[in-house]
């Protein structure tokens, strides 16, 4: 007795998600403005390695950079205006879980291929719309996402069923 109780009067729930939104208003604000004094969103500060596919028509290697925090793979490539053919982004994730990508701020047409635990391609979706905001579903569980420029999915030969070679799948 004697005690303020909490309530949840809709002012209260209202208080809450308008400071939900604006903390998400200071993030993009915040993105943005790192990109546009900076490049795009640590591009020289991820760290890059090699990758390989393993494919019915051999192997084939890239360079790709690695996205492995929340931050970095918020960031992905927008704001790219170009990407070599021997090169990408992967999306590494803590464990295996449905994965939705979308193509907001992105400049390039993408292929996204979608990676089981086992290094296995579960999915692709190739050539993805520029600045779009459609989801796009590993349709599955994922441990990861490879993005690469449009066309190279098809330029290698990739498809379900096929390998990916690197650490994080060994």
């Amino acid at each position: 007795m004697g005690r303020d109780r909490l309530s949840l009067r809709p002012t209260d729930v209202t208080r809450v998600a308008s400071v939900q939104t604006l903390s998400g208003a200071v993030f993009a604000a915040l993105l943005a403005f790192q990109v546009a004094q900076t490049g795009p969103l640590g591009a020289e500060a991820l760290e890059k390695q090699s990758l390989t596919f393993v494919t019915s028509s051999g192997k084939h290697t890239i360079t790709v950079e690695v996205a492995d925090s929340e931050q970095e793979r918020s960031a992905g490539l927008m704001f790219r205006r170009s990407l070599a053919d021997d090169a990408g982004m992967i999306f590494l994730y803590p464990r295996e879980e449905q994965i939705t990508m979308w193509m907001k701020n992105t400049y390039l047409p993408l292929d996204m291929i979608f990676v089981r635990r086992d290094g296995t391609i579960h999915r692709i979706e190739e050539h993805t719309e520029p600045f779009s905001e459609s989801v796009i579903s590993s349709d599955g569980k994922v441990l990861a996402v490879v993005e690469m420029k449009a066309g190279s999915a098809k330029r290698l030969g990739l498809k379900p069923g096929d390998k990916i070679d690197y650490p994080a799948f060994r």
